[in-house]
């Protein structure tokens, strides 16, 4: 081969082997970021880990904990819940005539618990009844997120990585203003941190594995939504089984009933004092006024 092909082709050769290398760099990368970016995110968790064991828990059941894969940022979740307007809730759906029809069905098939825990507590069947429909339509929407991992991903928001990572996944078209979103993260990640660690004691005390338990994007579970520092002050064993499983009917009527009983309901309560115990169970009057309304239709 004459001198001066030998170079081009060699020149040839060095392009394509620069070209090959290049585009198997940026192939690499594109697998790495992933791995990377998960490692980065797990890496949140850090001084949360440390703090849960300052406060007692023990050290090696939380860092077995944390360790494992089905642990991560639940920014997806988050980012809803910082997010959510309660407009785009339809409660009003409830009232309708097949949602009756399904609820006075349900007090029929739970009877003998619905009596036993209005004998208990004094609180109406109807509205017990009513609480269940409108939270998961009688357990069938208790949500999908992990608690453990959006309670630890709202606990974190008080440092600043976890923070602006949060900030940057959020739509900006939709977010709120950067002085009401930190606002919101130093309000909602001190609650949070509270709720985990009743989540913790509740699984730990009752055998359940953390990892395993989900429910909605704000970290409330089971059949009757209730956020587990709640569970630990009135939960209930309705079914006698020595665990309070709030995926269970009869552990979520009765313990709807306590809650109800602990804020003031009582045998021939009048509208107005029903209207305030049920508030304590949503802060919302849409809620609150759905609650009643099916109460009353459940009467008829």
């Amino acid at each position: 081969m004459p001198s001066y092909k030998k170079t081009i082709f060699l020149h040839f050769n060095l392009r394509n082997l620069c070209a090959i290398s290049t585009l198997l760099i940026i192939a690499l990368n594109t697998i790495v970021s992933p791995a990377m970016a998960s490692d980065t995110e797990k890496s949140f968790f850090n001084t949360l880990t440390n703090r849960l064991i300052e406060d007692g828990f023990n050290a090696q059941w939380i860092k077995n904990l944390y360790k494992d894969e089905k642990v991560f940022f639940e920014s997806k979740g988050v980012s809803a819940y910082f997010l959510y307007t309660e407009a785009s809730l339809n409660y009003k759906k409830m009232t309708k005539r097949p949602w009756i029809h399904e609820a006075k069905g349900y007090m029929k098939k739970h009877k003998n618990t619905l009596s036993l825990a209005e004998k208990r507590y004094g609180v109406n069947a109807r509205v017990i009844t009513a609480i269940i429909l409108v939270e998961t339509k009688f357990g069938r929407y208790v949500g999908n997120r992990s608690i453990l991992n959006t309670l630890s991903t709202m606990s974190v928001l008080t440092e600043s990585a976890p923070r602006e990572f949060l900030w940057n996944k959020l739509p900006a078209q939709r977010r709120f203003e950067r002085i009401e979103y930190d606002k919101k993260a130093d309000r909602k990640s001190a609650w949070a941190y509270n709720e985990l660690k009743a989540f913790l004691i509740y699984t730990k005390k009752h055998q359940f594995d953390p990892l395993n338990i989900v429910g909605s994007y704000a970290g409330a579970l089971g059949i009757a939504q209730f956020m587990p520092s709640n569970i630990l002050t009135y939960g209930q064993d309705g079914n006698g089984d020595g665990k309070i499983d709030l995926f269970h009917d009869a552990d979520s009527i009765f313990s709807i009933a306590n809650y109800l009983k602990n804020f003031g309901w009582k045998p021939g309560i009048n509208r107005k004092a029903a209207y305030k115990v049920v508030y304590q169970y949503n802060h919302s009057s849409y809620y609150v006024n759905t609650i009643l309304e099916i109460t009353d239709l459940l009467k008829a």
